[in-house]
């Protein structure tokens, strides 16, 4: 039998196929992985808020509230933790692109009156050994390090090598800790936000 002569249409065409067939089974495999990626999502994003949160028995997912910060294009996320219709404070999902990394992105925990009641770092990409220690550092009772107990209104949360800072930085990672700081005061903006949006509608509805 003759052996079939290659040319460029039989090799265009073999390559088309392979494509095809690649592109059909990529778009296969995100079909069958999304579902359970977005559950898991979800799964930790409420796990978190049940951690730091104060005691809530509405549902925070249900009533959830948005605030963008000035030059920013996407939005920090308020849950609002209310026990028997009345508000004990919020958790609140912020962010921050200025991560040794990149983004950090956090859930901080605040009780009415804005004292932080706990917080759990949802990701990162900061040095292991270093950055990472995010999770652990801010919470610790060893010298200034703890944000819990806290309440930014009264207390400047900025690293002590920056003026007026009250918190001690991670040893060797200050870029991160900054990072860390900053998605904190924002996210305690959002939460004061969300408690003056409050206001304004229990307002306008009794009027």
């Amino acid at each position: 039998m003759k052996k079939r002569t290659s040319t460029l249409p039989n090799m265009v065409m073999s390559l088309g196929i392979i494509t095809i067939a690649a592109a059909a089974l990529l778009a296969w495999t995100h079909s069958v992985t999304e579902a359970p990626i977005a559950a898991a999502a979800k799964q930790k994003q409420i796990d978190a808020i049940k951690s730091v949160a104060p005691k809530f028995n509405n549902d925070p997912l249900s009533q959830a509230w948005t605030y963008t910060p000035d030059g920013s294009d996407s939005p920090f996320t308020v849950f609002p933790a209310y026990e028997d219709g009345t508000l004990t404070g919020a958790a609140v999902e912020g962010y921050t692109l200025n991560g040794f990394s990149g983004e950090i992105r956090v859930m901080y925990g605040f009780a009415a009156d804005g004292t932080i009641t706990g917080y759990e770092v949802l990701s990162h990409a900061e040095t292991p050994g270093l950055g990472a220690k995010t999770n652990e550092w801010f919470r610790s009772d060893i010298g200034n390090r703890s944000v819990i107990g806290r309440n930014p209104a009264n207390t400047e949360m900025r690293v002590t090598k920056d003026a007026g800072g009250t918190i001690d930085a991670i040893t060797a990672a200050t870029i991160s800790s900054r990072a860390f700081l900053d998605a904190l005061r924002e996210s305690y903006k959002a939460f004061v936000a969300y408690n003056g949006h409050k206001t304004t509608n229990t307002l306008a509805d009794n009027e």
